[in-house]
C-alpha cells in the first residue's frame, strides 16, 4: 500500500546513522517521505543524504532543523543564518526535493487528499519553566545549570538581530502561506519543532524546553486543521494527541539514544494512511 512517512533527525556525522541512510528504502515505489529536519551539520551531507533518499521515494519534502542552519567549523560552507537556508533550499531545488518555500503539494493516496505543509519555524525562548518570566532570564538559568544549546554558538540569524527575531519572520510569513491553503482541505504539518509545548514536558532538562520551539504557534494545529503534525528535535519518538489531533515525534536520533531501544531504527513513521 502506498503510505506517506516520515522521519527526521538522522544525524548521518555518525557511521551507524550514515548506514541505516544507505539502508532506507520505501515499500512502495509510490511512497512518500518526509524529513523532518537534522539531517547533518554539513551541506555536502544534507545533499547526499536528500539525493539518495529522492531517488527511492517518489518525493521527498524536508524542513531544516537547528543542525543544518549551524555554521560548523567541520563545514566548508561558512554561510550563516538567512543565506545558509536559502542556500540548503537551492540545493534541494535541484534534486527535486520539497521545501518550505515550494508550493505546498498535496497526497492524494490513502488517507488523502491532505496539503501537506513543510513549515521553518524556529524557537524565541517561550518554553519557559515555570516562574522565569523573561528570556533573559531563562537563558541565565539554562547557563547555569550548564544546561545550553549548541545553537548559542554555532547557529546565527543574520541578517535578523537575533533568533527570536528571526523565529517571529519565519512564524509571520508561514501564518500567511497557510491561511492562503486550498480550503477545506486537512493538512499534514511538518516542522523540526513541536509546534505545542506539552511534549517537552518529558525532557530530562527542562531548561533545554527555550530551544525546542515557540508559544506562537500553540494553535496552529487547530487553526490550520491538521490531521497530523509531524516533527523531531527532541529525540523522543512517540505519538502523543492533542485537542484531539495526532502529533508524531518520528526521530532517529544519536546511536547512544536508539541502540538500546527493543525497535530497529530508522524506520520511517507511517503517516497516512
Amino acid at each position: 500500500m502506498t503510505s506517506l512517512l516520515a522521519i527526521s533527525d538522522l544525524h548521518i556525522g555518525y557511521r551507524e546513522n550514515r548506514r541505516i541512510v544507505e539502508e532506507l528504502r520505501p515499500a512502495s515505489a509510490s511512497d512518500w517521505l518526509l524529513v523532518a529536519g537534522d539531517v547533518s551539520e554539513k551541506v555536502a551531507d544534507v545533499e547526499w543524504a536528500l539525493r539518495l533518499l529522492a531517488g527511492r521515494f517518489a518525493k521527498v519534502v524536508w524542513v531544516p532543523g537547528n543542525h543544518e542552519l549551524w555554521t560548523h567549523p567541520s563545514d566548508p560552507v561558512r554561510l550563516r543564518g538567512e543565506e545558509r537556508y536559502r542556500h540548503l533550499v537551492k540545493v534541494c531545488g535541484d534534486l527535486g526535493v520539497v521545501t518550505p518555500e515550494d508550493p505546498y503539494p498535496v497526497w492524494d493516496g490513502p488517507g488523502g487528499p491532505v496539503t501537506v505543509a513543510p513549515l521553518f519555524v524556529l524557537y524565541d525562548y517561550t518554553f519557559r519553566v515555570p516562574g522565569v518570566a523573561s528570556a533573559e532570564e531563562a537563558l541565565a538559568l539554562a547557563y547555569e545549570k550548564g544546561v545550553v544549546c549548541t545553537d548559542e554558538m554555532f547557529l546565527h540569524p543574520d541578517p535578523h538581530p537575533s533568533r527570536p527575531a528571526w523565529c517571529s519572520a519565519r512564524v509571520a510569513e508561514t501564518e500567511r502561506r497557510l491561511a492562503a491553503r486550498t480550503p477545506g482541505m486537512p493538512t499534514v504539518l511538518v516542522n523540526h519543532y513541536p509546534l505545542v509545548r506539552q511534549p517537552t514536558l518529558v525532557m530530562r532538562h527542562q531548561e533545554f524546553a527555550i530551544w525546542c520551539g515557540t508559544e506562537q504557534t500553540a494553535d496552529w494545529h487547530v487553526r490550520f486543521d491538521a490531521q497530523a503534525v509531524v516533527y523531531g528535535h527532541l529525540h523522543i519518538p512517540r505519538t502523543t494527541w492533542h485537542d484531539g489531533v495526532r502529533f508524531e515525534e518520528v526521530s532517529l536520533g544519536y546511536p547512544r539514544e536508539w541502540q538500546p531501544r527493543a525497535t530497529p531504527p530508522g524506520r520511517p513513521r507511517q503517516i497516512l494512511p
